[in-house]
């Protein structure tokens, strides 16, 4: 698990404050050119969108694992602090000093262009200007958005995305015959999707029954029958960074199928980790990302009971769990997009920019699905014939 800010709460001690927030930070000087009334600058902006040496722009790159520039090649290092760590909170805490939040009630942040000082006021925290092409990361936020606590910088560059994406589109059963040649010119775009993990500690109590196959005798047959008997007991579990997808963005079972994740690798955050990327974000409370992961743990607290019980079936009647020491944190995870257009559609494609696991849609071509099936009728009746000729 990752450093707390607080530990648990004792009993009775006082409600803490919440949890702090980007606009917590201490802020520098009003001025009219900051944002919208109300809103305050980060005292960390990026370190630079723009190259020193010739003044393009920089962008994260996967190999470097600094900003570089695509036309000089400078390159420039993302340094942290010794102190400086990937944090998790009270969750119990938190929701006591934040009853009723609602991140859907909040207004979205001001991202200003670092090449041609364009703003705009959106709910992305990162993404490119569409003037200019220039890099646009949020540095100020609106009271209330929970600012992220890790990145999981790209380890996955564009140019092996795109392989992976064309190996993954040429290897798909039953593809039409030109979708061979998607992938060379199609778009890819870096994006971080926001995600919350949680830790606990559980502790359930369960009863249920056991149930032992056995066989007997019934004439010439002998038939299979269940002897069942009682169980209970208590299991014990410890989840550690339970990923929970905090975007409505892309479709959340896809978003899944792309780990798991090397989060070992992830880096307190910096905005500079965004530069040159899209970033959402999060839409899902945490009241509502909480629910899903004890969803999550829920299932495997069944499986564990399920194998504490033993036997060849199990039928669980009672579960009573406790949680506790509850903590979660808000993490940015690296998703390459793919998009491809066939047949008047759009299709995606989505790589993990971290393992470069590829999980997407893709068309089927009904002819080759007829022609197999037809292929296998022809195959079964020439062996029904080889075995049935006189």
């Amino acid at each position: 698990m990752s450093e707390s800010h607080v530990p648990p709460p004792l009993p009775g001690a006082p409600v803490p404050p919440p949890l702090p927030t980007a606009s917590d930070a201490p802020s520098a000087p009003a001025s009219d050119d900051l944002g919208a009334p109300g809103w305050d600058e980060v005292t960390a902006p990026v370190a630079g969108g723009r190259c020193p040496v010739c003044g393009a722009a920089l962008a994260y790159g996967a190999a470097e694992g600094a900003l570089v520039c695509g036309s000089c090649g400078y390159r420039q290092e993302i340094e942290h602090d010794a102190h400086e760590a990937v944090s998790e909170h009270s969750y119990e805490q938190w929701v006591a000093g934040n009853r009723g939040y609602q991140v859907a009630s909040i207004g979205g942040q001001v991202l200003a262009c670092d090449g041609c000082g364009a703003r705009t006021e959106t709910k992305d925290v990162a993404g490119r200007c569409q003037f200019c092409g220039g890099n646009l990361v949020a540095v100020t936020n609106p009271d209330g958005v929970i600012a992220p606590e890790g990145v999981l910088p790209f380890m996955v560059d564009s140019r092996a995305a795109r392989d992976s994406f064309r190996k993954w589109v040429r290897s798909r059963w039953f593809a039409p015959g030109a979708l061979k040649k998607v992938g060379d010119t199609e778009s890819i775009r870096g994006t971080y999707l926001p995600h919350w993990t949680f830790d606990a500690q559980t502790f359930t109590e369960y009863s249920g029954q056991r149930g032992d196959h056995y066989t007997e005798r019934q004439g010439d047959h002998e038939v299979r029958r269940t002897r069942w008997s009682h169980r209970s007991g208590h299991v014990r579990n410890t989840f550690d960074d339970l990923l929970v997808p905090a975007s409505t963005t892309l479709p959340t079972n896809r978003v899944d199928a792309l780990g798991p994740w090397a989060l070992g690798a992830v880096k307190p955050y910096k905005p500079d980790y965004l530069v040159g990327h899209s970033a959402v974000r999060y839409d899902v409370d945490p009241q509502r990302g909480y629910a899903e992961a004890k969803e999550r743990m829920d299932a495997e607290i069944r499986s564990d009971v399920k194998r504490a019980i033993g036997g060849d079936e199990q039928r669980i009647s009672h579960l009573d769990t406790r949680y506790a020491d509850v903590l979660f944190k808000l993490v940015l995870l690296p998703i390459w997009i793919a998009t491809f257009m066939y047949a008047g559609k759009q299709w995606q494609v989505m790589v993990n920019a971290n393992t470069g696991e590829v999980v997407g849609e893709r068309p089927y071509s009904v002819p080759k699905i007829v022609a197999a099936v037809v292929l296998g009728l022809v195959v079964a009746g020439v062996v029904w014939w080889l075995y049935n000729k006189p």
